[in-house]
């Protein structure tokens, strides 16, 4: 059997000083015992950019803890339970997990017994291509067939599809997810018909985790096409209460949409309707609220080719929500108009003053503190805004 290699020398992230001393740590309270595994792997052998290190190891927390600290190298236990760690050194995070094995699940959950077992810790996992396990010196372990999804680029359960999804539901949306991300061609068929026949157990998934998942999704470069099969597939639907509008999510990322939750606004549109169902953070929720704004998005539609207009709403509104309201209006368009991009542009660049008069400026001008006083203010402000705001305090206090 041909053994296959990472190169430490091609892999930045295996040789940095900070890896070297969790694995050292590691290695020194049991050698042999700890090897890179899940995505830094997969992504190293894609040719993707790694972003984060997990490290699988044979020593329980306690030990794991002793032997990082001993090091001198932080450790917070993040999820002790499930004998994850996350160690800190030279202030880059390694998420460091004992070896498990699944005792009893329940769709939402699992709980876990800790092993010495390779071969139980990756039956446990979702994907193939996710349980891949490499040695310091960049030796591949491949205990259920993930080097030969490679390749392809293919997403595949570990063994059968449906006793995967059955133990934990959210991996039905992290199949689309993965696929977005790192698929190729059509996806896995037996994993894409476990998906379509087990959408029931979808409702029993938190809100928050869906949520997190579904951003993860539209942060995919392109997620127009794993969105066409989670349609298909009837998740969508399932998991959202409609299919999202693909052809207009590919207007928004060939325009250069790429935020993840602009996308979801031009996908879902009104988005409004799900900030309750998906348990968004206030400021998401208070984003898509202004990005579905009826009245707003009829005054940009009328108003953008005027950039002095254009400025006056970003006063009133911010750069990021008038940006947000002209990629969702060009969004609709099949063809967008000449001189969208410099629309975005100008609303993204343009720095609005500040209003220069205050209470205090009426109050020593002579004017009582009270209604009148906030009267006064406003129309100033108005005036100020319509001479695209350069009028002085002078000039707006001589004609209070």
């Amino acid at each position: 059997m041909m053994t296959v290699r990472l190169d430490p020398a091609d892999h930045d992230w295996m040789t940095h000083p900070a890896t070297l001393r969790v694995m050292a740590a590691l290695e020194a309270a049991a050698p042999d015992g700890s090897r890179f595994v899940g995505g830094c792997v997969r992504n190293a052998l894609l040719g993707v950019p790694v972003a984060d290190i997990d490290i699988a190891t044979v020593l329980e927390p306690e030990a794991s803890q002793a032997a990082l600290e001993a090091a001198g190298i932080a450790v917070h236990p993040t999820g002790i339970a499930h004998g994850t760690l996350t160690a800190v050194a030279d202030h880059q995070p390694f998420e460091i997990t004992t070896l498990r094995r699944d005792v009893s699940t329940d769709g939402r959950r699992a709980t876990v017994a800790f092993t010495t077992n390779w071969a139980e810790d990756a039956a446990r996992r979702d994907f193939r291509i996710n349980a891949l396990y490499a040695d310091p010196d960049g030796t591949i372990h491949d205990l259920v067939g993930g080097l030969a999804d490679i390749p392809g680029r293919r997403v595949v359960f570990i063994g059968r599809p449906q006793d995967r999804i059955a133990e934990d539901y959210l991996r039905i949306l992290r199949f689309f997810r993965f696929y977005a991300f790192y698929g190729q061609g059509e996806p896995d068929a037996h994993g894409l018909t476990a998906c379509a026949e087990m959408t029931d157990g979808l409702s029993q998934l938190s809100a928050e985790r869906v949520w997190m998942e579904t951003r993860k999704l539209f942060s995919a470069p392109d997620p127009v096409a794993s969105l066409g099969w989670m349609i298909q597939a009837g998740v969508a639907q399932a998991l959202y209460g409609q299919a999202p509008d693909t052809d207009r999510l590919e207007r928004l990322i060939a325009l250069g949409g790429d935020d993840p939750l602009l996308r979801f606004a031009a996908a879902f549109d009104p988005a409004e309707r799900l900030i309750r169902p998906m348990k968004m953070s206030n400021e998401e929720a208070s984003r898509l609220r202004l990005a579905g704004k009826a009245e707003l998005a009829a005054t940009i539609a009328e108003v953008w080719p005027v950039r002095a207009e254009l400025e006056k709403l970003v006063y009133r509104h911010g750069n990021d929500a008038m940006a947000d309201q002209l990629y969702l209006l060009f969004s609709k368009m099949a063809d967008p108009p000449e001189g969208w991009g410099g629309a975005i542009a100008h609303v993204l660049s343009f720095a609005a003053p500040d209003f220069p008069v205050g209470g205090d400026d009426l109050k020593a001008a002579g004017l009582t503190p009270g209604p009148e006083m906030g009267k006064a203010l406003r129309r100033m402000e108005e005036a100020w805004i319509d001479s695209r705001f350069r009028l002085s305090k002078e000039a707006l206090l001589a004609d209070r």
